[in-house]
């Protein structure tokens, strides 16, 4: 059966490719999604896309596969770009990875492409179970570089057409098969922040759509100013690097959109406001909602993952109450469900719920 493989010039998407060849695949087809926009490359004098398609073209050239360039920059821009940044001038916290994932890799790809192939692979670690009715997202065993946090706002027909060649092993053994296959990414280095970033640090991103603008960085419990900020869309909840302050550790603990004030604290959350319990919105449920209120919650992608209740509120909010306490919820990132192995889905955060304080 013929299968695309989104390839992005790094080791993972590469290796993916590489097994899917040594599996015995035969009809394949590497797609490069150039989704860089172009005014920030010219702004910022960068085009990492071009050192990309370098190593994309290279790999496809050894494993004799055909490569095939998709622009995707005005649905991306459409898509992914205007939502963060609506995001940011609300004074919440985006994850555009994820939007990145549903709206365009597993979306806008799809649709691009048609029925002509009959899966999509990619280099993400995450795994795919089915259970003779139902596609499940399941967790990598590299509980560092699992990614189906970033994946959890799949639909059942995206996830039943994904493949994930790499998803069953670690960074390590990654690294290994891309030395052994002697593929010119083995040694390139892994990208970090936002997709379509690259080299790019994500503050210029930031500056070029929203500029800059000065505000005062203020202590919650005294009112005293303490220094001067560029912008609260630069801040988010919990934030403690690049804060420019002394006598710290300082984190941000409130943000007054409307008069762009930051406020600190040496608290890592406000009293008044609960680090355990918060409210999600739409949450997306990738098979089916879950049946137990007793289930797994990450906010952020990494290995921390903490048992939490859910209550559902109405048939699109639900409350969640975690185990472990987090003072860096903040609204507009995502909490994604678990059960086992099983990553369920997961939703919009929209704000903590109020603490209870004890008489």
């Amino acid at each position: 059966m013929p299968i695309a493989v989104l390839l992005s010039g790094g080791v993972d998407s590469s290796v993916a490719l590489a097994r899917l060849r040594a599996l015995g695949y035969r009809r394949l087809t590497a797609f490069y999604l150039k989704i860089w926009l172009e005014d920030e490359l010219a702004h910022l004098g960068e085009c990492p896309w071009e050192e990309d398609l370098r190593y994309c073209r290279a790999v496809c050239r050894q494993l004799e596969v055909p490569l095939e360039v998709l622009s995707l920059q005005s649905e991306y821009l459409e898509k992914v770009v205007h939502h963060a940044l609506a995001e940011l001038r609300a004074g919440r916290t985006p994850s555009p990875d994820i939007w990145c994932n549903a709206r365009i890799k597993f979306g806008t790809f799809y649709q691009k492409i048609g029925s002509e192939f009959a899966g999509v692979a990619s280099g993400h670690y995450a795994r795919k179970g089915f259970d003779g009715r139902l596609y499940w997202l399941l967790r990598s065993p590299d509980p560092v570089k699992d990614q189906t946090y970033f994946l959890c706002h799949l639909s059942q027909a995206q996830l039943a057409r994904a493949l994930f060649p790499i998803g069953h092993l670690s960074k390590a053994q990654v690294r290994e098969l891309a030395a052994g296959y002697g593929l010119p990414t083995s040694t390139r280095k892994d990208s970090q922040g936002i997709c379509f970033l690259g080299q790019i640090r994500y503050p210029e991103f930031v500056r070029f759509h929203l500029g800059e603008r000065t505000g005062p960085i203020v202590e919650l419990e005294s009112g005293r100013r303490l220094g001067e900020h560029r912008g609260y869309w630069f801040y988010t909840i919990g934030q403690r690097q690049g804060l420019g302050l002394s006598g710290g550790p300082w984190y941000v603990v409130k943000k007054d959109v409307d008069h762009n004030v930051i406020f600190v604290s040496h608290r890592r959350h406000l009293p008044e406001r609960s680090c355990n319990r918060f409210v999600v919105a739409a949450p997306n449920w990738i098979a089916r909602p879950p049946q137990s209120e007793q289930l797994l919650v990450k906010i952020r992608h990494g290995p921390r993952i903490t048992p939490c209740r859910i209550r559902r509120l109405d048939n699109q909010r639900l409350e969640v109450t975690m185990a472990e306490e987090d003072p860096g919820i903040a609204p507009g990132q995502f909490a994604v469900f678990y059960q086992g192995e099983r990553c369920l889905g997961g939703g919009v955060i929209e704000a903590p719920v109020a603490a209870e304080i004890s008489a």
